[in-house]
């Protein structure tokens, strides 16, 4: 796939399709934004917090989930999609995750969302983050879309080029505590729901990384459903344009 022609379609089909969305500083820093948006005159169906993924590298950022924070305000529902700093941008553990923390409970301040269902939703890496932010509030579900479940298990494999490596600072040898704190796996049971979605020929984050969390949950007493989708690799599953996000948002 040609990454970056496919970010550039997805931006496209964003600004003909945008509604209004408004963009909140969540803290002092230059990455402490979030964009609310809202279904056109409805009452939102619940909240969607979205985290984006990029193997929390500062190359990528929360334009790469708009395109689906633009089709769930047409489904009629509200969206909360969150920048954070990175590596690159003074992210890591544990900068990133004390950001998803500070823009969840910013949310928490918001009005007219306050009252209704919170989804946490990433991909990627920002599926690890979704994940690991539903082990820290009760949520009415958690979505990872092709996410990086299992940290350690990534760090190993070294996926992304040693992306888990450079989040966290080190092996899971080497920083056994970072490890204890930021990944899901090693924090179950969360207590939410999770639907965890991954496409078979994901060439990005290994299927198997979904599969070990989603049984790891299961054993642990979790409610979580593991939706594997045939033929389908790592960024269909951000692409509103495809049947594939249709299958993820009915499910």
């Amino acid at each position: 796939m040609d990454l970056d022609r496919f970010l550039a379609e997805l931006a496209d089909w964003s600004i003909q399709h945008d509604v209004s969305a408004q963009t909140y500083r969540y803290g002092p820093l230059p990455d402490h934004e979030a964009d609310l948006r809202l279904p056109p005159d409805a009452t939102p169906r619940g909240l969607v917090v979205v985290i984006h993924g990029g193997f929390w590298r500062s190359r990528f950022g929360r334009d790469t989930t708009r395109a689906i924070c633009v089709d769930l305000a047409q489904r009629g529902w509200a969206s909360w999609n969150v920048e954070y700093r990175r590596v690159g941008t003074g992210g890591g553990v544990p900068e990133t995750l004390d950001d998803i923390t500070a823009a969840l409970l910013y949310l928490d301040e918001l009005a007219p969302v306050g009252d209704v269902p919170v989804v946490l939703l990433g991909h990627s890496a920002g599926g690890h983050l979704a994940l690991w932010a539903a082990g820290t509030r009760p949520v009415a579900a958690v979505v990872p879309l092709g996410g990086v479940c299992d940290l350690a298990e990534a760090a190993r494999l070294g996926i992304g080029d040693g992306a888990a490596l450079d989040f966290v600072g080190g092996t899971p040898e080497q920083r056994p505590e970072l490890y204890d704190l930021a990944d899901p796996a090693r924090r179950l049971p969360s207590g939410s729901p999770a639907l965890v979605v991954h496409g078979s020929d994901d060439d990005r984050v290994p299927p198997e990384l979904s599969r070990r969390y989603a049984q790891a949950a299961h054993e642990a007493g979790d409610p979580c459903q593991l939706l594997e989708l045939e033929d389908v690799g790592h960024f269909e599953v951000i692409d509103p344009r495809t049947a594939t996000w249709s299958t993820i948002v009915q499910g």
